[in-house]
């Protein structure tokens, strides 16, 4: 009976030690120390940020929880996981046209497509920011983590160029490394926006039968995408001329900086890119001899799961294969050089660089 007693007193109290600790690590979450630029290596420092920055060695819910803190990474994390309920807002619109096909309809393969790389992009960007605290080695993997590489339209030669590029500034040409990384970007926009400039370029098709109604006025689409420069360009602007903080260091550590500014910008420009998307995409399905060259083909091939959600998959495969093999070296490797984490921390960043390292590059 005794035994009984003691066993219950002692189980009450871990009961109550477990509680007390539990009460004891929340608002511990909250105060953590916020550092200055000279108490955090330069590496992981931005030009004319002074203050805000949180210690490298952050646990993943300590990371989480400072999305809620007034860090200098609060603002670039809500800059771009916020857009993702506007972008997925104005997106969804198109189901609602009148005489639209239903949302599973080979009609729309292609734009849901679209709005996965979207929406993996703003979520990896801002799981980046918010995550990149958890060591020095989240720091690569967050700088790639938006590498301008990532677009399946983008070709691999290409892609290792903007990578290689991009993770040079880290180390050769870091006091340029903000004009660099804005310039490598004008390799995948070309790229991408060749099909816009072959549209933009190319004579509207006459209508066939003088009783359709007339096409719509022709800066319209090409509207749309002169604002997408145009928010592009001031992104670029933002990026590497880092006005404000430059002109008031520390006034501008936590909200109001450059980079938050750049990320509004961006999706500005991806907003109009989405405009641009849904202006095409509504007068093909009304009238699609008003779009369609009347050199093309009568009946061109549409949209298949090969041919869209197939070849995503197909990328998406081929990058957890290719990035599987640098987890296993980045687990070997954080074990042989690093003590101070343990080995749940190490599978947590491993886990990070495979996610992370897909994304496009982020300036």
């Amino acid at each position: 009976m005794t035994c009984s007693c003691v066993s219950r007193l002692q189980h009450v109290n871990y009961a109550q030690e477990t509680m007390n600790k539990r009460r004891l690590q929340l608002p511990a979450m909250w105060s953590l120390p916020l550092l200055r630029h000279t108490d955090v290596p330069q590496r992981v420092t931005e030009n004319f940020i002074l203050s805000g920055y949180r210690f490298p060695d952050y646990s993943l819910l300590q990371c989480l929880v400072s999305a809620f803190r007034p860090t200098n990474e609060t603002g670039n994390f809500w800059t771009h996981f916020l857009p993702i309920f506007v972008f997925a807002f104005h997106f969804l619109e198109i189901f609602e046209w009148e005489g639209a096909p239903t949302p599973g309809d080979p009609f729309f393969y292609p734009a849901w497509n679209y709005f996965i790389g979207v929406f993996y992009l703003l979520l990896a960007s801002s799981l980046a920011h918010l995550l990149n605290s958890m060591s020095l080695i989240i720091q690569l993997p967050s700088l790639v983590s938006s590498s301008p590489s990532s677009s399946s339209t983008s070709l691999l030669p290409f892609s290792i160029i903007c990578v290689m590029t991009c993770c040079n500034t880290r180390q050769r040409w870091r006091r340029y490394r903000y004009a660099v990384r804005t310039l490598v970007f004008l390799l995948p926009f070309f790229i991408s926006s060749t099909p816009v400039f072959y549209r933009l370029l190319s004579p509207l098709p006459s209508p066939p039968c003088p009783t359709l109604p007339a096409p719509p006025p022709p800066p319209t689409m090409a509207s749309f995408f002169y604002r997408h420069c145009f928010w592009l360009l001031v992104s670029a602007l933002f990026n590497i001329s880092k006005v404000p903080e430059r002109f008031s260091p520390g006034n501008f550590d936590i909200w109001g900086h450059s980079h938050q500014w750049f990320h509004c910008c961006t999706f500005l420009s991806i907003l109009d890119e989405l405009h641009m998307i849904k202006v095409e995409m509504r007068a093909l399905l009304l009238h699609p001899s008003l779009v369609l060259s009347p050199a093309a083909p009568p009946e061109l091939p549409g949209p298949t799961l090969s041919s869209t959600y197939g070849v995503m998959i197909f990328l998406l495969l081929s990058l957890c294969h290719t990035r599987t093999h640098a987890h296993t070296h980045t687990h070997t490797h954080t074990h042989t050089h690093t003590h101070t984490h343990t080995h749940t921390h190490t599978h947590t960043q491993n886990f990070l660089l495979l996610v992370y390292e897909p994304f496009k590059q982020e300036v």
